[in-house]
């Protein structure tokens, strides 16, 4: 089937791609990071460019939030010929070490998401990022000396469902923050035989009254991005 959602054609989409959740985000990273970006899809607000990134070509393309949203697009872009898909995204902390604009690199997710147990049928499974992908990551989170911790997330679906009890609950089986794609991402990666993984951005811990100062944030997600692409050449 020709994909319905991202509607590129074969040959717009670089095998190296970056999906932030944001079709803003997708935006500025095209044109903050990208050599001469050009837009491959609008469709439903899933903003998609593909440039080159020190002479790589790489995608960025907007997943929008949650699995379902996020399993769609990835599902297309492998149509469509990619090969790495990386998340950068931002997620609530629950690990008291974390602080906002912090960069996490998971090396699992539990899957607390529907879409990831639809595609499993209900089975018990550990949904973890490709090595290769996930080395490169902290490695290059370490030589830039950004704050990054490197653990558990949760994928969830309903974002104002999780309380601070709870969340806190996980944290005692070592689960760093809280997310809403990873898992359904890591797991498709495995089953379509492509390098998944993913890096995010500590917006603020979870019970906290309001997100991290934009300017932390920003300054969050730029180190992420820069890490994100570095990474990506690797690969």
């Amino acid at each position: 089937m020709s994909p319905i959602h991202v509607r590129g054609k074969p040959g717009d989409v670089a095998q190296r791609v970056l999906l932030p959740g944001d079709p803003g985000r997708a935006e500025w990273i095209a044109k903050t990071f990208l050599e001469d970006p050009v837009v491959y899809n609008t469709h439903r607000g899933l903003l998609g460019y593909t440039g080159r990134y020190r002479g790589v070509p790489v995608s960025v393309q907007t997943t929008g939030m949650g699995a379902p949203s996020a399993s769609i697009v990835a599902e297309e872009l492998i149509q469509l010929g990619a090969r790495v898909l990386l998340r950068v995204g931002t997620c609530g902390a629950v690990d008291n070490a974390l602080a906002p604009g912090d960069l996490v690199i998971p090396q699992g997710a539990v899957p607390l998401d529907g879409a990831t147990r639809q595609y499993l049928g209900g089975l018990p499974y550990a949904p973890v990022p490709d090595p290769f992908l996930f080395r490169a990551l902290w490695a290059k989170a370490e030589e830039r000396g950004y704050p990054h911790h490197v653990g558990l997330v949760a994928t969830e679906d309903a974002f104002y469902a999780t309380t601070l009890e709870a969340a806190r609950a996980w944290s005692r089986f070592g689960v760093l923050a809280f997310e809403m794609e990873a898992s359904a991402l890591f797991l498709l990666g495995r089953m379509r035989g492509v390098k998944a993984g993913a890096i995010l951005a500590v917006s603020n811990r979870i019970g906290d009254p309001e997100l991290a100062p934009a300017e932390v944030l920003q300054e969050g997600i730029r180190r992420m991005v820069e890490v994100a692409l570095l990474a990506l050449l690797e690969v």
